[in-house]
């Protein structure tokens, strides 16, 4: 095939002029074909099957096409690594699954190279890192990253920046600053050094029943009061059969205090004030656990059970008018197999802060905002006996193009690339359905403006698990009071950040 010919179809294809289907028949008319046996077996000039469109979302840039650079590449670069084995351990997440099924149709055919992705609770991951990282064992090649973990693994990986430098290992077209900046410097950097790739971006959006606003004659929220406004009215309405609202308020779970950290930041609070100092009991945080608590008057009894999953089914099973959570439930409220709401659910920003603090008037990365994210990265253990196969295995996955497929398959997860949010792929997927997309526009603009981000200091998983998802658990279930409640969490964070600056005194003597 003329490259000349496969760089019109490419541009007619990445600028709307040509669908999905009209690109891949174009190719296969002009003698490009698939790479991988899978679609070696499924695709024969002009007969597509269903299962291979739903299935792939393939592109100009797909490894997957014959003669493309990034094909062409990695059947280069097997050369180097055929027969070598790569291991990996993620979160089981729709994202990751997605990824691992192009893996194992594109990446490992192509390139000869095996890989192990275990997929696991984000609990066992952390564990399993960290026992990893203990022994440096260079067990896994590749780790996924939490947000929440930069401060703790940052020093245990090999920065992408260094890994960029390796010319002869550089995935074509792969452009890193196509990622969005804000997600690079708060989920993949710490303390000014970047430690990973961004991989994806949930993050808090507003989602609500546009019949139930109808019937009631009560407009979109679009402040904190506003929103409470509208819970209240849709509760008094139609409860018990339709509450308020809903959240994953499970004592001791990550949820409780992601939902915390939403309300805490919108009312001007933050965890940590201007030099490490914790600010979780001044009046802010004070004004924050009431509205909190007052949500909570307009949830199911069960909702102090729930987890993410018990979070989302409510709203999807009809029980809730209203919700601020991660924008990943929304695909599955359209989703007819899961959801009784299908195509009555729409998002919209996140309630606007009564006041923000700003990030200078905190410590260790921490800025607030109410779109509270909780993206993940993937980064290059410094333990790894193969990091050159494990960077070109981390830029394929965090390519544009497989990030584009992973979110199509995955069921319109959040992607991390400007590009993949104008993709055709992803933009016909702007229609009640499956997988839907029609959310990305609230997404992206919550990434962009909205971003609230955790604080990054090494003890930040377990106190923000282990102490403040206990201590709220015991307020939101009358076990103890709102101060009581923030007095036992500041403490908390005031010994986390006194035991990091201890030892940064220690390190620097």
């Amino acid at each position: 095939m003329k490259p000349s010919i496969f760089a019109r179809i490419s541009e007619g294809y990445e600028s709307g002029k040509i669908d999905r289907r009209s690109f891949l028949r174009l190719c296969a008319a002009a003698g490009v074909g698939f790479s991988s046996p899978y679609f070696q077996l499924s695709c024969s000039g002009d007969q597509l099957s269903h299962e291979e469109d739903k299935a792939d979302a393939l592109g100009p840039k797909s490894a997957g096409l014959l003669r493309t650079d990034q094909n062409l590449f990695l059947q280069d670069i097997g050369k180097r690594f055929s027969n070598l084995t790569l291991r990996v351990i993620s979160e089981d997440t729709p994202p990751s699954k997605a990824t691992i099924k192009l893996m194992r149709e594109e990446f490992s055919p192509v390139t000869g190279v095996e890989v192990e992705w275990e997929l696991l609770p984000l609990d066992r991951v952390l564990a399993k890192i960290g026992a990893d990282i203990g022994r440096r064992a260079g067990t896994h090649d590749v780790f996924y990253m939490d947000q929440a973990w930069i401060g703790r693994f940052y020093n245990d990986c090999i920065s992408p920046l260094e890994l960029m430098e390796k010319k002869d290992v550089a995935y074509p077209d792969y452009r890193f600053n196509d990622i969005l900046p804000a997600i690079v410097k708060h989920v993949s950097t710490y303390k000014n050094q970047l430690v990973s790739i961004p991989y994806d971006i949930p993050i808090f959006i507003t989602m609500y029943r546009k019949d139930i606003l109808d019937d009631l004659q009560l407009k979109v929220p679009g402040t904190l009061e506003e929103y409470m406004e509208v819970v209240k009215a849709i509760n008094d309405s139609l409860a018990p059969n339709v509450y308020g609202t809903t959240a994953a308020w499970k004592s001791g779970h990550y949820g409780l205090e992601c939902n915390m950290t939403a309300w805490l930041w919108g009312h001007g609070g933050s965890i940590y004030a201007e030099k490490g100092q914790s600010a979780l009991n001044d009046e802010n945080a004070h004004a924050a656990m009431m509205y909190m608590l007052e949500l909570g008057k307009n949830m199911a009894p069960g909702v102090t059970t729930w987890d993410w999953y018990g979070e989302s089914e409510s709203f999807a099973q009809g029980q809730a008018g209203i919700i601020t959570s991660w924008c990943e439930y929304f695909p599955v409220y359209d989703d007819p197999a899961r959801s009784k709401v299908v195509g009555l659910a729409e998002a919209v920003p996140c309630p606007l802060p009564n006041s923000l603090r700003s990030p200078e008037q905190c410590s260790f990365g921490e800025v607030p905002g109410v779109s509270h994210q909780g993206g993940s990265s993937l980064a290059v253990s410094k333990y790894s006996k193969h990091v050159d196969a494990a960077w070109v295995f981390v830029q394929w996955a965090t390519s544009s193009d497989v990030t584009t497929r992973a979110c199509v398959l995955g069921g319109g997860s959040s992607p991390i690339r400007l590009s993949n949010y104008k993709d055709p792929r992803v933009n016909e997927k702007k229609r009640v359905g499956a997988g839907t997309t029609r959310h990305f526009d609230i997404v992206l603009d919550a990434i962009q403006h909205h971003m609230g981000t955790e604080p990054h200091l090494p003890g930040w998983p377990s106190l923000a698990t282990d102490v403040f998802a206990v201590e709220l658990g015991k307020m939101t279930t009358g076990q103890q009071g709102i101060t009581a409640t923030l007095d036992k969490m500041k403490y908390a964070a005031d010994s986390v950040a006194e035991k990091l600056q201890r030892e940064s005194r220690d390190d620097g003597k």
